[in-house]
């Protein structure tokens, strides 16, 4: 097994979204700032609700998913198709914009802490108008692995090993094949994880700080890894991250704020379709299948 090691590192930006959400950005800063096919990976947390409240109103998508995972806090999802979904602690949010949707996530909480991530996840030129999806996947459902009274690891998104063990999350069968793992190490533990070759993968650590053989990632700094079948990470006290990895898409990549496509004048026609009220014509709800593929 070839292990993967520090490529890049990338610090976290401060920002902000929707109607005035503060944020920390690491992918997505800039348009030369991906990791295919991964567009975008924003943090959000504050306890003041200043910085949050605002929240998201409806906005369009197309051409990509959105995922986003909810640490603490309370959102609500509501979209065009009739979807709503009470995004709560813990839980994930997996939606496929495809050839449109239009969404407001709005916090559903005065007070206390927000904490989450929104990740961006590019869509290959074949699936880029198919019918817009949504789920929502409650914390229950999302694969707990108690390593120790203070480790653990949580499987949102494709699969791994441990202890011999294989552990599939509730998403999985997507044409990008992504893994997405939330990792809490105690204080000098390591863990091997396998990460399939060839895929591009992402260590950005939220809580401490987490070594890549024996590298440095410094909190809230995002870690491009070379190429290899698997990566260690470990830590000296405790820490927390997330795990990243999926297949390129290996295609053009033209992004114009909420839509994402592959020439220019398919992003031209995707402001015509909002433009007009068209964007999101002739579909129906439909729902993401869960532990199936998708």
């Amino acid at each position: 097994m070839t292990a993967r090691t520090l490529k890049q590192l990338i610090p976290a930006m401060q920002a902000s979204d929707g109607a005035g959400v503060k944020i920390k950005r690491s992918l997505g800063q800039s348009q030369a700032v991906r990791l295919d096919p991964f567009l975008m990976l924003d943090a959000f947390g504050s306890d003041k609700a200043d910085d949050y409240i605002a929240g998201f109103p409806a906005h369009p998508h197309r051409g990509f998913e959105t995922v986003t995972y909810m640490l603490d806090g309370h959102m609500l999802h509501e979209d065009h198709l009739g979807n709503q979904g009470h995004l709560t602690s813990g839980g994930l949010q997996w939606m496929t914009a495809g050839r449109g949707i239009i969404h407001s996530e709005m916090p559903q909480q005065e007070s206390g802490l927000m904490r989450g991530f929104q990740l961006w996840i590019n869509l290959p030129a074949a699936e880029k108008m198919k019918e817009a999806a949504y789920v929502d996947i409650p914390a229950a459902d999302i694969p707990l692995e108690q390593l120790t009274a203070d480790s653990f690891v949580k499987v949102l998104a494709g699969e791994t090993v441990l202890n011999g063990k294989m552990i599939r999350g509730p998403i999985f069968g997507l044409s990008t094949e992504p893994l997405y793992l939330d990792v809490q190490l105690d204080a000098g533990q390591s863990l091997t994880f396998p990460v399939t070759a060839g895929h591009n993968a992402y260590v950005y650590p939220f809580e401490g700080e987490v070594f890549v053989e024996g590298l440095k990632v410094a909190n809230h700094h995002g870690a491009v890894l070379t190429d290899g079948d698997k990566v260690k990470v470990s830590a000296k006290d405790k820490a927390r991250f997330i795990l990243l990895a999926a297949k390129p898409i290996k295609e053009p990549v033209v992004q114009y704020g909420p839509f994402v496509m592959n020439k220019p004048e398919e992003i031209e026609q995707a402001i015509r379709d909002y433009q007009a009220g068209t964007l999101t014509n002739n579909q129906q709800a439909k729902t993401l299948a869960i532990h199936k593929s998708i």
